[in-house]
C-alpha cells in the first residue's frame, strides 16, 4: 500500500523543505532555557544526533532573543522561534536568525501587530507557523459546537487576515489534548487551505500515555495523507519524542533508513529470556552510530518454532530461537546457529556490516 500524500504548498524552514512530495519532517522542542546557551546548544546536538529535522526554541524574553543569535551560529538544525504574547519578541528573534516564527492566535491577534510581524518575514524571507491550541483558542469561538470547530474557525480567520497582507508563506498546527479533537481538527482544516501541516496532539501527559495519543492520532492522519512534519509531545527529554516520531514514520512507509526491530510478545512455548535480549539490543541500537542508519533494515528476535522462522526468513536479518539456542537468518537464507549468550552481539556486527557509508 503506497499512502497519497495530500497536495500542499511548499515551505522551507533552513534548510528543509516541507510539503508537497518532500518527506515528512520530525521536529521537537528544547526544554532548557534559551538563555542558558551551552546547555541549550547541547540539547539540540542531542536531538540533532536522534534524527529530529527542525527545532523550536521558546523565546519569553530578551535574554533568549540575544542567547537565539548566538545559538544559530553554533547549531546546524533549523531553528523556530516560539512567540507568545509579545509581537515584539517575534520581530527580535527574526533579527537575530529564526528560521521559523511560531505564533499563537489565542494570545497574539491584533491586525496592526501582526501587519507588523509579516512585514519583518516578508523582509527576511522566511516562514510563519500559525500555531492553535485547545487551551488558548479564543473565547470569542466558545459558543460553536465542538473544539475541533473552534480551532478551524480560528486558524481560518487567522489565515484570511495574513493572506490579506499578500503572505502566504505560512505552516499551519491545531493542536488538541485528546485524539479524536485533534484528528478532526486536521482533517477539516486540511480541506479548507493549501499550506504545510505540522501535527502534533498537546499536553498528552506521562510518556506511556502520550506515546499513544500520539501515535493513534499521527499514525490515522499521515495514512490519510495528511501531515508534512510532526512532533510528538511528551513529558520526557526531547530526543525520547524524536524516537518515537522515527518509529512512527518508519511504521508507516514514510522514512527511509532505520531499523526496525521484530520481535514476538512471548508465550509458554518460549525457552529464553526474550524480553531481556530485545531490550538490549533496542538500547544498544538507541546509539549514535545506529540512528540515521541506511538502508532500511528489518531485524526479527523469535522466540520459538512457531512463527519465528517465516518471521526471521522473512526480515532482511533474524534470528528464530528453540530449545538451547537459535539459527540466524540472512536475506531470507540459513547462516549459522547462534548461542543465546551471543545473539546480541551477533545481530550487532550484522547490522554495522550492512550499514551504508
Amino acid at each position: 500500500m503506497e499512502i497519497k500524500r495530500r497536495d500542499c504548498k511548499v515551505i522551507k524552514v533552513g534548510d528543509c523543505l516541507i510539503g508537497g512530495k518532500n518527506p515528512v519532517a520530525i521536529q521537537s522542542m528544547t526544554k532548557t532555557k534559551t538563555s542558558d546557551i551551552d546547555y541549550t546548544i547541547n540539547q539540540i546536538k542531542q536531538l540533532e544526533e536522534a534524527g529530529c529535522q527542525i527545532v523550536r526554541l521558546a523565546v519569553k524574553d530578551p535574554a533568549d532573543v540575544k542567547a537565539l543569535k548566538k545559538i544559530k551560529s553554533r547549531t546546524n538544525l533549523p531553528l523556530v522561534a516560539d512567540i507568545h504574547f509579545s509581537y515584539r519578541l517575534a520581530i527580535a528573534a527574526i533579527e537575530n536568525g529564526a528560521d521559523k516564527i511560531r505564533l499563537n492566535p489565542g494570545n497574539i491577534d491584533k491586525p496592526q501587530e501582526i501587519k507588523t510581524v509579516i512585514a519583518a518575514l516578508k523582509t527576511a524571507k522566511i516562514p510563519l507557523r500559525i500555531g492553535l491550541n485547545s487551551g488558548s483558542v479564543k473565547d470569542g469561538f466558545v459558543k460553536r459546537r465542538s473544539m475541533p470547530d473552534k480551532l478551524v474557525a480560528a486558524c481560518m480567520d487567522y489565515i484570511k487576515m495574513i493572506e490579506k497582507l499578500k503572505f502566504t508563506n505560512l505552516v499551519i498546527s491545531l493542536k488538541a489534548n485528546n485524539v479524536l479533537d485533534t484528528v478532526e481538527a486536521y482533517r477539516k482544516v486540511a480541506k479548507l487551505c493549501p499550506y504545510p501541516l505540522h501535527l502534533g496532539v498537546t499536553a498528552t501527559g506521562a510518556p506511556y500515555n502520550g506515546i499513544i495519543k500520539s501515535s493513534i492520532a499521527l499514525g490515522s492522519l499521515l495514512l490519510e495523507g495528511i501531515g508534512d512534519t510532526i512532533r510528538v509531545s511528551l513529558t520526557d527529554n526531547p530526543t525520547e519524542e524524536v524516537r518515537v516520531a522515527k518509529c512512527i514514520l518508519e511504521s508507516l512507509g514514510l522514512r527511509c533508513g532505520g531499523i526496525q526491530v521484530i520481535s514476538c510478545p512471548t508465550c509458554g512455548r518460549c525457552e529464553l529470556d526474550l524480553i531481556s535480549i530485545v531490550k538490549d539490543l533496542e538500547t544498544k541500537l538507541s546509539a549514535e552510530e545506529y540512528s540515521q542508519f541506511a538502508p532500511p533494515l528489518k531485524v526479527a528476535v523469535m522466540g520459538c518454532v512457531v512463527n519465528g522462522p517465516g518471521e526471521a526468513k522473512e526480515a532482511d536479518l533474524g534470528v528464530a530461537f528453540g530449545k538451547g539456542g537459535g539459527i540466524l537468518f540472512s536475506q531470507g537464507r540459513i547462516a549459522r546457529k547462534v548461542l543465546i549468550k551471543d545473539c546480541v552481539q551477533t545481530l550487532l556486527r550484522e547490522i554495522k556490516s550492512r550499514k551504508v557509508h
